[in-house]
This record gives structure tokens, sequence and C-alpha cells, in this order.
């Protein structure tokens, strides 16, 4: 992609988030999203199929730069940026404490169900990378069962969080995840 391809892409990631803080996902439109970026119908259609594929892709670039970061890899440039802690988990639930690119209005939204899917299928990718970290040993039981189990918990974790304010800072919220999945 291409510097100029590059500065269109985030200008409509940067409005589409702008927008998130303002209205809900089922209010925004493709023409106010279009407006605020201030690029044309045809360069957002380049770009994103439909505004759904939009928040795919928001949720896509989180995990990108959550993976990115853990690998080292700094290569690529992505929406999201901070100072990566050593844990995934932790980082994660950072990005979303402080609700970076209006991510939480997502996960508090009464319409949140398919940033919730988009969410979780990152969220199983993520659990197959880190599956050795819960399970250091072959389980006894089906792998894919357990990845799905760790993204589902994930998730639940997330929306009661969010539910509860996110009083619990993200160290304590990351240790009731890790209690959820393995009693410790």
């Amino acid at each position: 992609m291409d510097r100029r391809q590059r500065k269109s892409r985030e200008a409509i990631l940067g409005a589409f988030t702008n927008l998130l803080g303002e209205k809900n996902f089922n209010q925004i439109t493709v023409e106010e999203i279009i407006s605020r970026a201030d690029v044309g119908r045809a360069t957002f259609y380049a770009h994103f199929e439909t505004k759904d594929f939009l928040l795919k892709e928001l949720c896509r670039e989180l995990f990108c730069h959550i993976f990115d970061s853990v690998s080292g890899e700094h290569g690529h440039h992505h929406i999201f940026s901070c100072d990566a802690p050593d844990s995934i988990f932790i980082h994660l639930f950072q990005h979303l404490k402080h609700n970076d690119n209006q991510i939480t209005q997502l996960l508090c939204s009464q319409n949140n169900q398919l940033f919730m899917s988009y969410f979780k299928q990152e969220l199983l990718s993520l659990f197959e990378n880190q599956f050795s970290v819960f399970y250091p040993t072959e389980p006894k039981i089906e792998k894919s069962f357990l990845v799905n189990h760790l993204a589902s918990t994930f998730v639940e974790t997330v929306s009661w969080w969010s539910k509860n304010g996110m009083l619990l800072s993200v160290e304590e919220i990351n240790k009731y995840f890790i209690f959820a999945v393995k009693g410790e």
C-alpha cells in the first residue's frame, strides 16, 4: 500500500472511530464516514466492501498490533500504538480499558454482536498461538474445544468487565480471566 492509500485508509478508520464515540454502530452511515474522512465513495469502497468490513478491519488492526508487539515486529503501521507489556492479555486489556479507537463503545453498545463475533474470531487465532501458556502439556480433550473455551471465556470476561464500568484494574481483570480458565 502506498503512502496515499495508507493515508486514505487511516482517515476512514479515524473517521469511523470518531463516529463510534458519538453514536451507535447501526446509526453510522457510509456517507457520514466518507464525509468525515474527506474521501470519495469510491475510495471508501476501494478499501472496505461495507461498513461491516470496516468494523472487522478495526478489530483485525487491534489483534495485528497485539501479535506484532508480541513477536517483536514493529515494521507494520497500526492505528493502535502503545508500550506493550510482556503479557499479551494485559496488553489487550489495556487497549480495552483505555478505549483505544472507541472500542469500549463497541463492547458496550446494544448492537455489539457483530463486533463480538469479529472479536472472537481474532481471539481464536490468539489462543491458538498462545495455547501452551494455558496448557503446557498435551490436553486430554480436543484442542479446538479448549481454544473455543478460552476465547469464549475472554469475551465473557470483557463483557462483564465493561458492563461493570471497568472498575477493576487491568491486572485484576487479567487475574479474574486466568482464574476462570485455570482455576488459579
